[in-house]
């Protein structure tokens, strides 16, 4: 059943922790506009609701949500990722991650599902089953044998914890997501890690991998489209890894040469 506009925006002040007087301020309307744009007194236009998903900073499908819930058309359409519109961009993304060689890059979506990988990231992931379509979240909470070639991986799964935790947060809530949560929670490893008090973080957690022999340690920047108007395309993540230390940079550059 399809929920009033009113609900709608209620529901999602609720979810940033906004008064009505703090949208109003936000949003450069009074409180009382508000107030009467939930309870149904007033109707909004198009742009009004457009203005307060941004101040919201809801996403793109939640946004299309209430706009249909005011009876407008949804602004941001759902295109198949290998739809003709959509080769350009997605011909940037395999750019990006192809030329990030040596070192390993991949991209996901929202629930962390892999869509691409270069060939340094298939070789680190390669190991354990995964490929394109393969889930992440899946393969780091269930899969023993991953976890084990992880040195630290309880400290990992914390880290990973709180990022979903901010991912979660700004899609509003996620059903997917915050089971990953109460997964990660259950591990052993991560209550061992969870239970400590270090004093000082250092200035980025690698992960660190076991490949042989060799531990290779790689920290991640992650980039997306700034102004995806696509939900396909708002919804993915370049993730690029960089070797943390010298050994694992001579270690990939050396697979480059080789």
């Amino acid at each position: 059943m399809q929920q009033a506009f009113g609900t709608v925006l209620k529901d999602w002040r609720g979810r940033r922790r906004m008064s009505q007087l703090d949208l109003g301020l936000e949003a450069d309307v009074s409180a009382r506009h508000i107030s009467f744009l939930e309870t149904g007194r007033s109707r909004p236009s198009r742009d009004m609701i457009m203005h307060l998903s941004d101040v919201l900073e809801m996403p793109r499908e939640a946004s299309n949500t209430m706009l249909v819930a005011a009876g407008f058309a949804p602004a941001y359409a759902a295109r198949q990722r290998d739809a003709e519109e959509l080769k350009p961009l997605m011909a940037a993304i395999d750019w990006t991650i192809s030329r990030h060689e040596p070192y390993p890059a991949f991209v996901i979506d929202k629930h962390w599902v892999l869509q691409r990988m270069n060939r340094p990231a298939n070789m680190l992931f390669g190991g354990a089953g995964l490929s394109d379509g393969s889930s992440l979240l899946d393969a780091l909470i269930t899969d023993p044998v991953l976890r084990a070639s992880i040195e630290d991986v309880g400290e990992m799964l914390v880290h990973m914890r709180a990022r979903l935790r901010t991912e979660i947060s700004h899609l509003g809530g996620d059903e997917i997501l915050e089971d990953a949560v109460l997964r990660i929670e259950a591990l052993s490893e991560y209550r061992a890690q969870s239970d400590r008090d270090d004093a000082v973080a250092p200035a980025v957690i690698p992960a660190k991998y076991r490949a042989g022999e060799i531990t290779l340690s790689l920290f991640s920047t992650i980039a997306q489209f700034g102004t995806a108007e696509d939900m396909a395309l708002a919804d993915l993540r370049i993730e690029l890894l960089f070797p943390a230390d010298e050994a694992t940079k001579a270690f990939f550059e050396g697979l480059a040469v080789g």
